[in-house]
């Protein structure tokens, strides 16, 4: 995209006429770059102040800089508060992914405890949250806390667990039968009305409880029991009371750290390292830790704690069903008052940042951040075993071609015609020396007339790096042409023009599999069984297989067309039916009348102009 001297967005860009018209209520506003694609989103209490103020003054940083420079368009969306258009952003965020928005890892693939909406409720673990009044409990990023949570509930609730629909009409009509939990004690029969709702209810309150992290009420529910079982003389069924309030103590036991109010709260910590955060949230429940969830930013460099936080806040607690009245912060949440509204609207009573000084709270946060420092060290520690990871050939090809670093990524060009008509071009990735088929790029060329493999060469070339330096795309570490000196040079010369002649570029001649880099009259004497060639011819060869199937496909199509298409009454459903029945042209022209009738739709003229038109 062309930009002004002064980074702003050129003259001819909609947004400038855009920005007269700004609404001054609260909203959420995305920004798009010239391909129509948005690039960022975020929110604001007044629509117009906030997107006016990209556009004045210096950015705050680089990356605003960068981001204002590709701003083409923008679209608003204006909503009926503040609090609203924090929820907006938040699930706009989450479904588009901008690239100058902070990534946090989504939850979604994190499971939940699900209570579902029935009459006699399951309890199960779910990846999917549905808004049919169910309730949920997590997400759990620590599957050991999600299991020792439900084998603790299996052991000691007789919820049910099959997924029959429970109703009184199934009941009064004996539709379901008990089944093996029943006889085991790990069901009291609802199925057949052996159990009340306002006693299966209680249950599911008590589990509720339970996975609130408050274990006093079954505790003291289990216990009761236990001693009435004892006076009643029926002693296994005391046991069982016994051994479920043992497995509670136990689990409540393993919550080590006691606070000395017993009140719920949540603590948020944070951990940052270059471009690198983590989120941490230790859950307080009764005065005890019961569990801990961590989250990935991505992007984060040069953003301010307070933008992270607010980031983290509404993505924890969309769709959390307990909000505890204390959530402690490291520091001020940006826009803090409005994520504070929406904390109170989403629990129904008020909800308090609070940015613990000294004290319990103050040790509580060190220990969050302890823990955050630890998860950020291991991410460091998996991401640098990541970088550094580099095939043998890759090193070969860096030590070969003496590079300043390994050609990681690669990209690999070929041009394939038929006589000089349907020219195409392809474009193939290797990403330390494996396929990397999402990034693969096919061209039909659109300048070059007749066989001219220099200049399509150019075309494809241009049109690939143009578009690379225009969307800020990841730069190739190695270009390879496919070819020998003419169109090794026709591309360097583009790379040139475009300022990216940094990048770079060799070509693989076909007939001795030469290798050919510009200033160099004479090919590199490398082996044909070293691994840098080998590499080389891979990824020649696969570009050259790209190009030739595309170039095919297209010259099907083209005969398909001229075949079919000027047929009277044979339209593109037909022609697909037809193409989908015979696979092929001449297999329909071989075909007799009555079988060309047999495809769905085809009447009996209709067959014979078919015959007709292609004998």
């Amino acid at each position: 995209m062309t930009t002004s001297r002064t980074g702003l967005p050129a003259p001819e860009a909609p947004i400038w006429e855009k920005l007269k018209r700004v609404p001054k209520s609260p909203g959420v506003y995305f920004y798009k770059n010239q391909q129509g694609k948005i690039i960022y989103i975020g929110k604001a209490k007044v629509l117009r102040n906030r997107v006016r103020s990209y556009f004045t003054g210096t950015p705050d940083n680089p990356k605003t800089a960068m981001l204002v420079s590709r701003i083409w368009d923008m679209e608003t969306i204006v909503t009926r508060s503040d609090v609203e258009a924090l929820l907006t952003e938040a699930t706009l965020i989450k479904e588009h992914h901008p690239k100058y928005n902070v990534d946090l890892r989504d939850d979604k693939s994190y499971p939940y405890i699900r209570i579902t909406n029935e009459d006699f409720p399951q309890v199960f673990v779910t990846r999917k949250i549905e808004k049919d009044g169910s309730i949920y409990y997590g997400p759990y990023t620590n599957v050991k806390t999600l299991r020792a949570s439900l084998a603790v509930i299996r052991n000691i609730f007789t919820i049910r667990s099959c997924k029959y629909n429970i109703t009184d009409e199934a009941v009064a009509n004996n539709k379901i039968q008990l089944c093996l939990d029943y006889h085991i004690k790990r069901c009291d029969g609802p199925c057949q009305g052996l159990i009340s709702k306002a006693d299966y209810g209680e249950m599911i309150t008590r589990v509720e409880a339970f996975l609130k992290g408050d274990t006093t009420p079954v505790e003291q529910w289990l216990e009761a029991h236990m001693q009435q079982a004892s006076e009643n003389l029926v002693f296994e069924e005391a046991a069982r009371f016994r051994d479920q309030l043992n497995a509670v103590r136990n689990y409540a036991a393993k919550q080590r750290l006691k606070t000395s109010d017993f009140n719920d709260r949540d603590v948020i910590a944070l951990a940052r390292q270059e471009n690198l955060a983590v989120g941490m949230l230790l859950r307080i429940r009764s005065g005890k830790l019961i569990g801990k969830e961590h989250f990935f930013f991505k992007n984060a460099d040069e953003r301010a704690e307070g933008t992270l936080l607010g980031q983290l806040l509404t993505r924890l607690y969309t769709d959390t069903v307990h909000i505890p009245r204390e959530i402690l912060v490291p520091g001020m949440v940006e826009d803090g008052d409005i994520v504070e509204k929406w904390l109170w609207e989403q629990a129904g009573y008020k909800v308090q940042l609070h940015i613990p000084r000294i004290g319990e709270k103050r040790d509580l946060m060190s220990l969050g951040e302890r823990n955050a420092e630890l998860m950020l060290a291991e991410l460091v520690a998996q991401q640098k075993l990541k970088v550094e990871f580099i095939p043998k050939m890759v090193r070969a090809l860096q030590d070969d071609l003496q590079l300043n670093g390994p050609p990681r990524r690669i990209e690999g060009f070929d041009i394939s015609h038929l006589g000089g008509t349907e020219t195409v071009a392809s474009m193939v990735c290797f990403i330390d020396a494996k396929p990397a088929k999402k990034e693969y790029r096919k061209f039909q060329i659109k300048t070059v007339q007749g066989i001219d493999d220099f200049a399509s060469m150019r075309e494809v070339v241009h049109r690939r790096y143009s578009r690379v330096r225009a969307e800020a795309l990841p730069e190739p570490d190695l270009i390879l042409i496919d070819g020998g000196k003419g169109q090794l040079s026709a591309a360097k010369s583009v790379l040139t023009q475009l300022g990216l002649d940094h990048i770079p570029i060799l070509g693989l001649a076909k007939r001795l599999e030469e290798v050919f880099i510009p200033g160099h009259p004479a090919p590199l004497g490398l082996p044909k069984t070293s691994p840098s060639v080998i590499l080389l011819r891979r990824i020649r060869d696969e570009a050259h297989r790209f190009a030739i199937t595309f170039q095919r496909k297209r010259r099907g199509k083209k005969m398909v067309k001229s075949a079919l298409d000027n047929i009277s009454g044979i339209g593109p459903k037909r022609r697909l039916a037809l193409i989908q029945h015979f696979k092929s042209v001449q297999r329909i022209k071989n075909a007799t009348v009555e079988e060309i009738m047999a495809v769905p739709g085809i009447s009996r003229p209709q067959a014979e102009r078919i015959k007709n038109a292609l004998s």
